[in-house]
């Protein structure tokens, strides 16, 4: 297959590139140097075009040139941190970008196009609701989940008005290798790997460590969106996640051990988020249904690949 890729440069995007490589396809993405932070692959079938999704003609241009069979849709401003700092940027390029991509998928063809979006456009629930499926309705609580939450409207905007064969995913929290700073289990594995290579003080301050979320390996959720292009239905919303909660202090205790150091614990006020849902765990059932799609890499190997990168980065 052909295939053009948004967001190859970022952490579930090279990922993505590489699962896509390995399975022999043609990959054509459209790369930003200004935000781009993973290295590009060199590889015959690996093309780069330069654009910015927020210029329509030049992202349809792009498109057209490579005449995709696919479209795999994951870039955007990815924190709702940083949201909150710039809401009108996360907007434009959250919702923006992907009312440029499924125009521009529009007009090259109508190549079959999966559009990430997010979990973040539940906020705030309660026991109730949980564990969140497809049904449940969004309610976000901050600017990102805002953006998300339009761009899943503009999925079924343009599935029900143009019959374009879009469809949607929306990962829950995803750990693994080549995760940024600002993100709980690279911030935790990147102290530890200090710690253990001598170059901070045995001592991480936190946040709410009592919080429970559902993390889901980055290499089995690019699996989910890969599957999406061949077996997701139409218009259809999947939630690619774990289908179960992990409480962060769990993720901490593991991080440690694996680590193989000692350290001591200090709460942080700066650390500890305003209104913050104490518990969020989702289905795949529909994935699975539809797609035979499970998670398969343990929360252990995540995390011990995540501490490994960090530790390899900071000895080098």
């Amino acid at each position: 297959m052909r295939i053009f890729v948004t967001g190859a440069t970022g952490f579930a995007g090279s990922h993505l590139v590489d699962l896509l490589l390995d399975e022999g396809h043609e990959i054509y993405t459209l790369i930003h140097r200004a935000t781009s932070h993973q290295p590009l692959p060199s590889h015959k079938k690996f093309h780069i075009l330069e654009g910015d999704l927020l210029i329509l003609d030049g992202l349809i241009d792009a498109v057209k040139s490579c005449l995709p069979d696919a479209i795999i849709h994951l870039a955007g401003q990815a924190s709702p941190g940083q949201s909150w700092r710039d809401p009108a940027k996360t907007i434009a390029i959250n919702t923006g970008g992907t009312a440029n991509v499924l125009e521009a998928s529009l007009r090259a063809g109508k190549p079959r196009t999966i559009i990430v979006t997010s979990a973040q456009i539940y906020g705030h629930l309660n026991a109730d609701s949980l564990p969140i499926t497809e049904e449940v309705t969004p309610d976000p609580s901050h600017p990102y989940g805002i953006s998300k939450w339009a761009a899943s409207r503009l999925v079924k905007l343009y599935h029900d008005r143009y019959e374009l064969p879009v469809v949607e995913a929306r990962p829950f929290n995803h750990i693994g290798p080549r995760q940024a700073k600002g993100f709980v289990v690279p911030d935790f594995a990147s102290q530890l790997a200090a710690i253990k290579t001598g170059l901070q003080e045995p001592l991480i301050q936190v946040g709410n460590l009592s919080v429970e979320r559902d993390f889901t390996d980055v290499r089995d959720v690019v699996k989910a969106y890969r599957l999406l292009v061949n077996f997701g239905k139409t218009g259809e919303p999947y939630l690619v996640c774990s289908g179960r909660p992990v409480v962060i202090q769990q993720l901490l205790d593991m991080l440690i051990e694996i680590a193989g150091i000692e350290v001591r614990i200090e709460d942080d006020p700066k650390l500890m988020r305003k209104l913050e849902t104490p518990r969020i765990f989702g289905s795949y059932a529909k994935l699975e249904k539809d797609t035979g799609w499970r998670p398969q890499i343990s929360l252990h190997q995540s995390l011990a690949d995540a501490f490994v990168e960090w530790e390899r980065k900071l000895a080098s």
